[in-house]
C-alpha cells in the first residue's frame, strides 16, 4: 500500500528540463508532444506535466542518446511533501550527490567526445583532402596531357609521376569520405546512402584506371628512349586517361551532389542552403558532361565552367563545415553516440 501511495503522488510531478542549444519543431516528436520553448540565452526549456520518476528517467536517457548537453532540471510542482520546493533547481552530477553546482556534468563530457563530432571532422578533413590534391595534380601531369611526343622527348617524369601520386589520395579520400558518411546518413535513406558510397568508390576506381595509364606513358618513354613506334602508344593512354577524367571526376560527382545533397537537405545535418547546391549544381554538371560526352561541349568552356561551379563550391562548405562545425543537431542521430 506504501508504494501504491508513492507511485500515485509521484505521477503530479512536473518539471523543466533545460538543455544548450534551440531544438525546432521536428523534435516534438521525439519528445512525445512535451512543450519545447527556445530562450534567448541559446538554451531550450523542455516542460513535462504529471511525470513520475521513470518517465523521468527515460527522458533524460533519451537526452543522452540524442547527445543534447544537460544543462539543469527545475522542479516546478508536486504534491508529495518530501520532494523538494516548487521552483528547486536540480542538478545531477554524477557521483557526488551532495554537490550544489559543477563545471563539468558527465553530459558535458560526453559531447566533447562525440563520436558524431569526430565523424564529422573526419568527412569533413577528407572532402578537403580531395581538393588539395586533386587541384595540383592536374598541373602537375600536365607536361604528359598537352605534349603528344613526351613518350619520345626528356620528359618531367618525377614531377608527373608526384601528380599521379596526388591522384591516388585524391581517390583514397573521395572514398574515405563516403565510408565516414555511411553510418550516419543511412539513417535518413539506407538505399540513397548506398548509393553515395557506390558512386565514390566508381569515381575513385576511374581515377586510379588514369593514373595507371600515365605511370605506363612514364615507363615507355623510360625504356623506350626515342622510339617513333611509342607515340601512338603514348597518345592512346593519354587518351584513356582523358575518357576516365570525364566519366570519373565530372561525371560521378554530379551524381554524388543529388544523392548526398538529398540526405543532408533531408536530415539537417548541414544547413540547408549548403546541400541546395549540390541539388541544383548535380544536374548541370550531368548535362555538361554528357554533352562534352557527344561532342556538344568542350571540356573547357564557359557551360563547363558555369556547370561546375555550384558542385565545386557545395563539396568546399560541406567540408569545411563538417570540419570546423560538425553535424547540427538531427533526429536521424538519434541513439548514434551509443552505437557509435
Amino acid at each position: 500500500m506504501n508504494a501504491r501511495s508513492v507511485g500515485r503522488e509521484d505521477i503530479s510531478v512536473e518539471y523543466e528540463v533545460r538543455v544548450k542549444g534551440h531544438l525546432d519543431s521536428r523534435w516534438v516528436a521525439w519528445f512525445e508532444g512535451l512543450s519545447l520553448t527556445n530562450e534567448y540565452d541559446g538554451t531550450t526549456v523542455i516542460r513535462t506535466r504529471n511525470v513520475d520518476q521513470a518517465a523521468l528517467h527515460g527522458l533524460l536517457q533519451k537526452l543522452r542518446d540524442l547527445a543534447l548537453p544537460l544543462l539543469a532540471i527545475t522542479q516546478t510542482g508536486t504534491t508529495q511533501p518530501s520532494q523538494p520546493a516548487s521552483n528547486t533547481r536540480i542538478f545531477i552530477p554524477k557521483k557526488d550527490h551532495t554537490m550544489k553546482t559543477t563545471t563539468h556534468t558527465p553530459t558535458t563530457e560526453r559531447v566533447r567526445v562525440d563520436p558524431l563530432r569526430k565523424t564529422a571532422m573526419v568527412a569533413g578533413i577528407l572532402y578537403l583532402v580531395t581538393f588539395v590534391s586533386s587541384i595540383p595534380a592536374l598541373f602537375l601531369i600536365s607536361p604528359v596531357l598537352s605534349d603528344p611526343h613526351y613518350i619520345t622527348g626528356p620528359g618531367a617524369d618525377s614531377t608527373v609521376i608526384f601528380g599521379c601520386l596526388l591522384d591516388l589520395v585524391n581517390a583514397v579520400s573521395a572514398v574515405g569520405t563516403a565510408v565516414a558518411l555511411f553510418p550516419v546518413v543511412k539513417r535518413q535513406n539506407e538505399g540513397i546512402a548506398l548509393g553515395f558510397v557506390t558512386a565514390r568508390m566508381f569515381e575513385a576506381a576511374v581515377i586510379v584506371i588514369g593514373v595507371v595509364s600515365l605511370l605506363a606513358v612514364v615507363t615507355l618513354r623510360q625504356k623506350g628512349g626515342a622510339d617513333p613506334a611509342l607515340v601512338p602508344v603514348g597518345q592512346a593512354l593519354v587518351a584513356v586517361r582523358d575518357w576516365t577524367f570525364i566519366l570519373g571526376p565530372s561525371l560521378v560527382p554530379g551524381v554524388s551532389g543529388l544523392l548526398l545533397g538529398y540526405l543532408m537537405y533531408r536530415s539537417g545535418l548541414v544547413p540547408r542552403v549548403i546541400p541546395l547546391l549540390g541539388l541544383i549544381g548535380g544536374p548541370l554538371l550531368l548535362s555538361s558532361t554528357i554533352s562534352t560526352m557527344f561532342g556538344l561541349n568542350q571540356g573547357i568552356s564557359v557551360w563547363s565552367g558555369l556547370a561546375t561551379l555550384p558542385i565545386f563550391v557545395w563539396e568546399l562548405s560541406l567540408g569545411v563545415w563538417m570540419a570546423v562545425k560538425g553535424f547540427r543537431p538531427s533526429p536521424i542521430t538519434t541513439g548514434q553516440v551509443r552505437t557509435a
